[in-house]
């Protein structure tokens, strides 16, 4: 805006009192002649009506008037020329104000308007004043519209008409009128201006509206002040914050066409509150589809809980981006965790029911749930006071029984879990910036396709995604970091754990993820975890290293596949089983495969191993695992094997297994070469009917030789004359007390080498 671009500037033209030299008879540019010197102009001293003033006897059709000083033409100033003129005797005559425009070099603009309306000097004596508005902008009630070609103008009037009157003119005068112009130059309205007050008490719900219907296509400005709106508020034209609202928690404010975390915290005062109001609109069925952060910080100091925010709300599944910026936790009392203990009753034909619990009404709903016979990663999913339950999210392996259990409801910066259904909310370009102070995101107890794109997990003190339900349906997390609270503990002191699922299909693809006590625990089938690096390794010498994946479905159809496991296993439970014994009627451990994976250990204890698998009751086997084209590597010290059962609970059904293919996998600094099929050569230096294999060690998870898939001769067989003898053995596997050995039964005494391909499942 420009209308103080004239202060200091002398636009009014002298008096006429102070001589003519000033004034043209023509366009008043410098050399064209002067009233100074024109013989039918004098000063008049003392009119009745002006004072002093000019008097011209009008010779010629069009006289004209012209101040030779150079007035500047200013984009966004408006200026109006103006004088009083009087006819005093002869012929009546017309006037009328008029200029001549001039550019930077000094040469006239042609093709522009240069004179304003025209006013009849109809009697003598009578009083005329004429006008006109001259500037660079083309707006209603400009006569003369510039454009932005001139620099300069000459300002003056015309005479023209009749000859031979006599007309007295006042003074000629140019004054800045900008301020007429502001409505139209701002194009914005003042809430003031309908009706609000501003206190802080007063409701303005009103005026806002008001304000916003008289903007017609322009903004709304809120000027300094505390605006108090008692109900809903929706803007739809841009709107503009010096000062700042408030209105209840349940009340939505909604501008439609300023949707961004900036407009929030400058309309409430406070990015913590700006933040609620913009989710709790981002959520509220209005037609907001993506909350821009516009790059900024958000400083929170407490929870952004939607159930706060939006007590009616009890589903959403259209889909909402949440996007660029920076979510961080402040310290403070509200992020404490909140921890309760009770007694409870577990029953396994009420799987997700805990029944007869004591203080029901101080356990939160989405608290972490620990005691015997409780998984990893159980949490509340919903509370009956009034029956003393608990709905949980998985089974409990523990069976019957009371036990005490104790529970941890940790705080996250989005807490979802208060709303039943959140489905296809999308988090991009997100850095969770927990700050050691909080935990990240708490999913709704159900939902589908909650996606986090190219985001951070910064520090998150607990937990990093958490479901408590099935609400992580469908979960895509691509191309995120996950740093853990651990960086600097040993691995067996870390309990952070990055993200946990209950539900099927989830998509963990191309992360990254430092040093957590576990990345993902994951219940359910259908996942595809590939592309990702996690890595859990620390400084101590023949550290010990944990599980990075953590499955706890048996039968699981998932797919991991040309991931970096760094440091971590791939653990494969069935913990989250309320009958984990083997029972006949559901599948055992199977729908696995681990294909182009790159599998690294270092200074680790030579026990540790990439892949472990511990069943939780008796009875149960693997009937189906692929592990095809992984490259497994030990530095620093080799490791015995790749792979292991621990039986620390239960040990697997060995005489069950079918379907498992250990092949073209690349091993270094690992002393047993794990392979199903095994290829083994059997030498007997001796003559004898009765071969027996060495133990087949290398068999995957040292199973039983089971069967042998072929029997190669690599020399001659040789009885005991010395003749060769063409001959193939019958086989009896599982010989043995470890079962580990097979039997090459031969029709007479041969010496000789033989290859075996030996399994220790049989497919079936």
């Amino acid at each position: 805006m420009n209308i103080a671009i004239t202060n200091g500037l002398l636009l009014m033209p002298p008096a006429f009192r102070a001589g003519l030299g000033a004034w043209s008879r023509s366009d008043g540019t410098s050399g064209s002649p002067i009233w100074a010197q024109a013989a039918n102009a004098s000063l008049v001293p003392a009119d009745q009506d002006f004072g002093a003033c000019l008097e011209i006897a009008k010779e010629q059709t069009t006289t004209s008037l012209r101040f030779m000083g150079e007035t500047p033409m200013i984009p966004g100033v408006y200026l109006r020329v103006s004088a009083r003129v009087k006819a005093v005797a002869g012929a009546l005559a017309s006037v009328r104000i008029a200029g001549w425009a001039g550019n930077g070099a000094r040469a006239a603009v042609p093709g522009l308007v240069t004179t304003g309306p025209t006013a009849a000097l109809t009697s003598y004596g009578e009083v005329v004043e004429v006008s006109a508005i001259v500037g660079v902008g083309r707006r209603a009630g400009v006569d003369m519209a510039w454009g932005a070609q001139p620099v300069y103008g000459h300002f003056g009037l015309d005479l023209v008409g009749a000859n031979g009157g006599a007309f007295r003119i006042e003074s000629i005068r140019i004054e800045d009128i900008t301020a007429a112009f502001v409505p139209s130059l701002l194009d914005w309205v003042d809430v003031r201006d309908y009706g609000a007050v501003g206190d802080g008490v007063t409701n303005d719900l009103a005026a806002f509206l008001a304000a916003d219907r008289a903007a017609d296509g322009g903004s709304v400005l809120v000027p300094q002040g505390t605006f108090f709106i008692g109900g809903d508020l929706s803007i739809e034209s841009p709107i503009r914050f010096k000062g700042r609202i408030t209105m209840p928690a349940a009340n939505r404010a909604s501008f439609m066409r300023s949707f961004d975390f900036p407009t929030y915290a400058a309309a409430f005062g406070d990015e913590t509150v700006g933040m609620q109001k913009a989710l709790q609109a981002l959520l509220g069925f209005t037609d907001h589809i993506s909350l821009d952060l516009c790059g900024r910080r958000v400083d929170l100091t407490e929870p952004l809980t939607l159930s706060d925010l939006a007590p009616t709300l009890d589903g959403f599944s259209n889909r909402r981006v949440i996007q660029n910026g920076s979510i961080q936790a402040k310290e403070g009392p509200a992020w404490t965790v909140g921890r309760a203990s009770s007694v409870g009753t577990y029953n396994p034909a009420q799987p997700f029911l805990l029944t007869g619990v004591a203080n029901v009404a101080a356990i939160e709903i989405g608290s972490r749930v620990t005691g015997n016979g409780v998984g990893r990663e159980v949490y509340v999913n919903d509370k009956n006071v009034a029956t003393g339950t608990l709905t949980l999210s998985q089974h409990l392996y523990g069976g019957a029984g009371t036990r005490s259990y104790t529970f941890e409801r940790y705080r996250y910066l989005f807490d979802f879990s208060g709303v039943r259904e959140l489905s296809r909310l999308n988090f991009n370009k997100i850095d969770f910036n927990s700050g050691r102070v909080a935990s990240g995101v708490m999913l709704a107890p159900k939902g589908e396709m909650i996606q986090f794109t190219d985001c951070y997990f910064t520090r998150p003190v607990n937990r990093g995604i958490t479901s408590i339900g099935r609400g992580c349906q469908d979960l895509l997390v691509d191309n995120c970091q996950f740093i853990s609270n651990d960086l600097d503990l040993p691995a067996q002191q870390r309990t952070t754990v990055a993200i946990n699922v209950n539900a099927n299909d989830i998509k963990i693809r191309n992360n990254r993820f430092v040093r957590f006590a576990h990345f993902l625990v994951a219940n359910g089938g259908g996942h595809i975890v590939s592309g990702n690096h996690w890595f859990q390794g620390d400084g101590s010498g023949e550290g010990l290293r944990y599980a990075g994946l953590v499955l706890t479905q048996p039968n699981v159809q998932t797919t991991v596949s040309g991931n970096y496991i760094d440091n971590a296993s791939i653990e494969w439970t069935n913990e989250h089983s309320a009958i984990p014994n083997f029972t006949g009627t559901e599948f055992s451990f199977g729908g696995l495969t681990l294909t182009g994976n790159t599998f690294l250990c270092s200074n680790t204890a030579p026990w540790f191993t990439w892949i472990t698998v511990k069943p939780y009751g008796t009875g149960h086997f693997i009937q189906g695992l692929n592990v095809v084209g992984n490259v497994f590597k030990a530095l620093f010290g080799n490791v015995t094997r790749i792979d292991r059962v621990d039986t620390s609970i239960a040990d697997l059904n060995y005489s069950q297994m079918r379907n498992l293919q250990f092949e073209a996998n690349t091993f270094n600094g690992i002393d047993t070469y794990v392979a199903n099929p095994l290829m083994v050569q059997v030498t007997q230096n001796t003559a004898t009917s009765v071969w027996t294999s060495p133990a087949l060690n290398g068999l995957p998870f040292q199973g039983w030789a089971r069967s042998v898939q072929s029997v190669v001769t690599e020399t001659a067989l040789i009885n005991p004359g010395g003749a060769r003898i063409d001959a193939s053995p019958t086989v009896t596997p599982e010989i043995g007390a470890a079962r580990r050995q097979l039997r090459l039964n031969w029709a007479q005494p041969l010496r000789g080498r033989v290859c075996i391909y030996a399994r220790m499942d049989r497919p079936q």
